[in-house]
């Protein structure tokens, strides 16, 4: 069964995504941020993906926020009891409270582009920047390319490491073997990429002539109210952080 996201057009996904992410910067509070992260995830039934898929996508992001907060743990302005100071660092109870919220707004930035794209077919998104966004047909076929490339480098990747694995070299060492891989991916990336690009202009799709497109990508009323939606959440969200008493302007 086809989610009802997936009938909106890839371009009302982006302005979405920027939708639900911009307005966060104007406020610094654990309110806001709470508020639009649970508000996504009631959504989620409306994208069709699961809720261990989504978070198996968010843990890197969950697992590196802290790091964004660090700085605003031990430099912001200290306010409320002293707990901890060295030279310029300090923890109070604002930087506490800061670094919070700048942890939980990284997962509240992150999280939308999961929902929104995760099931998103590149050729869809390539269709809809062309006929939609009117963006150059060069340009946004080079992006179908390359993602499309994507999953032969993980390939090449699982393949490098069984190889490594069967002759015996695979097992010690993981830093370095993690860069000599990396760099022979990367030089496969240079070969394929080259070839891809040879290979496409050979086929016409570097011509400046207007192309045509077999697959036509329009802009429907689910686009507005998806557009609608993620007014009505990140006012909600603003809005909770307001009444609590918390919402805290970025630039205060």
């Amino acid at each position: 069964m086809r989610a009802w996201l997936g009938g909106v057009n890839p371009v009302t996904k982006i302005v979405l995504a920027l939708l639900l992410s911009v307005p966060l910067f104007a406020s610094i509070d654990v309110v806001s941020a709470v508020a639009a992260i649970a508000l996504q995830l009631l959504c989620l039934p409306l994208t069709g993906l699961r809720l261990v898929t989504v978070l198996k996508r968010l843990a890197p992001i969950a697992l590196f926020a802290p790091i964004a907060g660090l700085s605003m743990l031990l430099y912001a302005e200290p306010g409320g009891r002293l707990y901890w100071t060295f030279g310029f660092a300090a923890i109070s109870d604002d930087s506490i409270g800061l670094a919070i919220a700048v942890s939980l707004r990284v997962i509240a930035l992150g999280l939308p582009t999961i929902l929104l794209f995760g099931r998103t077919d590149p050729t869809q998104l390539a269709d809809a920047l062309a006929q939609v966004a009117k963006m150059p047909s060069r340009f946004v076929l080079g992006i179908l390319a390359g993602t499309r490339m994507l999953g032969l480098f993980l390939d090449d990747w699982r393949t490098m490491a069984l190889a490594r694995r069967a002759r015996g070299v695979g097992d010690r060492g993981a830093v370095r073997r993690f860069f000599s891989m990396a760099f022979v991916l990367l030089v496969f990336a240079v070969r394929r990429g080259t070839k891809l690009a040879m290979a496409m202009e050979a086929r016409g799709f570097g011509s400046d002539i207007p192309r045509t497109w077999s697959r036509p990508s329009r802009l429907h009323a689910r686009d507005g109210v998806a557009l609608l939606g993620g007014v009505a959440i990140m006012a909600l969200a603003l809005a909770a952080a307001v009444l609590a008493g918390t919402f805290r302007f970025v630039w205060s």
